[in-house]
């Protein structure tokens, strides 16, 4: 698993200081996953536009890189560093009454073209802005495990790290691993302490917007997992293992199924 996160942030490295990273905030997330490989997620809730060091550098001192979208003339957005701005001072949205929200224009416009760019995506049912640099997501897949599944990774939209991995090991076996379902300052050792990391991590207060459960259901075996109630039966011969996932969350839940081989 640690190899698939890896090789993803790799080929994203040269991005990571211009692109969209989102944490997890209140959510329901939920994998099934049968003997015969055929799988189906889903998560039901927010993300949010985590601070980086280089975009909190940028709102407290008004100096910086800022970012901007372009569109690329097929109506995909991209995200781009534009020209040192001296002097500097970004905008911010006055809430609405009933709302306590306070974001940037630039944090506006990136997570509304965030949301248009990831609404084109197979999956998403649903992405809208919502404040407080969040988006409201519904999304479910269904599909067959031959391959790895990541979950959220849009090259376009320049969202780089993931939620949710699944890696194939061995003929028979899949390794579940949820990194961004645990405290995102963990992050960087979640990602196997790639250098750099701990600057473009998440900022404490997406680390504290962490709310959800995250719900393996199956009926393949289950070799391993780190849910310390372990599984729990289902009617049918099924298990389930249910991870709450809160600020207090240090590990990120993990499991091993033992699946159909691939020929």
């Amino acid at each position: 698993m640690t190899r698939l996160i890896r090789w993803l942030v790799a080929i994203a490295a040269p991005l990571l200081l211009t692109s969209c990273i989102l944490t997890p905030a209140k959510f329901v997330s939920t994998l099934d996953i049968r003997a015969d490989r055929s799988f189906t997620f889903t998560y039901v809730g927010e993300v949010q536009l985590a601070k980086t060091r280089s975009t909190s550098s940028l709102s407290d001192t008004g100096r910086g890189d800022a970012q901007s979208w372009d569109d690329d003339g097929e109506k995909t957005p991209t995200l781009h560093k534009s020209a040192y701005l001296t002097g500097f001072k970004p905008q911010r949205i006055a809430a609405k009454k009933g709302e306590d929200f306070n974001d940037t224009q630039d944090e506006v416009s990136q997570l509304k073209a965030l949301a248009d760019a990831l609404s084109k995506e197979y999956g998403f049912r649903s992405v809208r802005y919502i404040g407080n640099r969040k988006l409201a997501i519904d999304y479910s897949i269904s599909g067959k495990l031959d391959h790895a599944f990541v979950f959220p990774f849009n090259p376009d939209a320049e969202v780089l790290l993931p939620f949710v991995a699944i890696e194939l090991r061995g003929k028979d076996k899949l390794r579940i691993k949820a990194p961004g379902y645990a405290n995102q300052q963990n992050m960087a050792s979640s990602l196997g302490g790639l250098g750099g990391m701990p600057a473009m991590g998440a900022d404490a207060d997406a680390s504290s917007a962490l709310d959800g459960t995250f719900t393996l259901t199956t009926n393949a075996t289950v070799v391993s997992q780190n849910q310390e109630e372990g599984a729990q039966p289902l009617p049918g011969g099924g298990k389930k293992i249910v991870w709450k996932a809160n600020p207090q969350t240090k590990e990120a839940p993990t499991a091993v199924l033992q699946v159909a081989p691939l020929p």
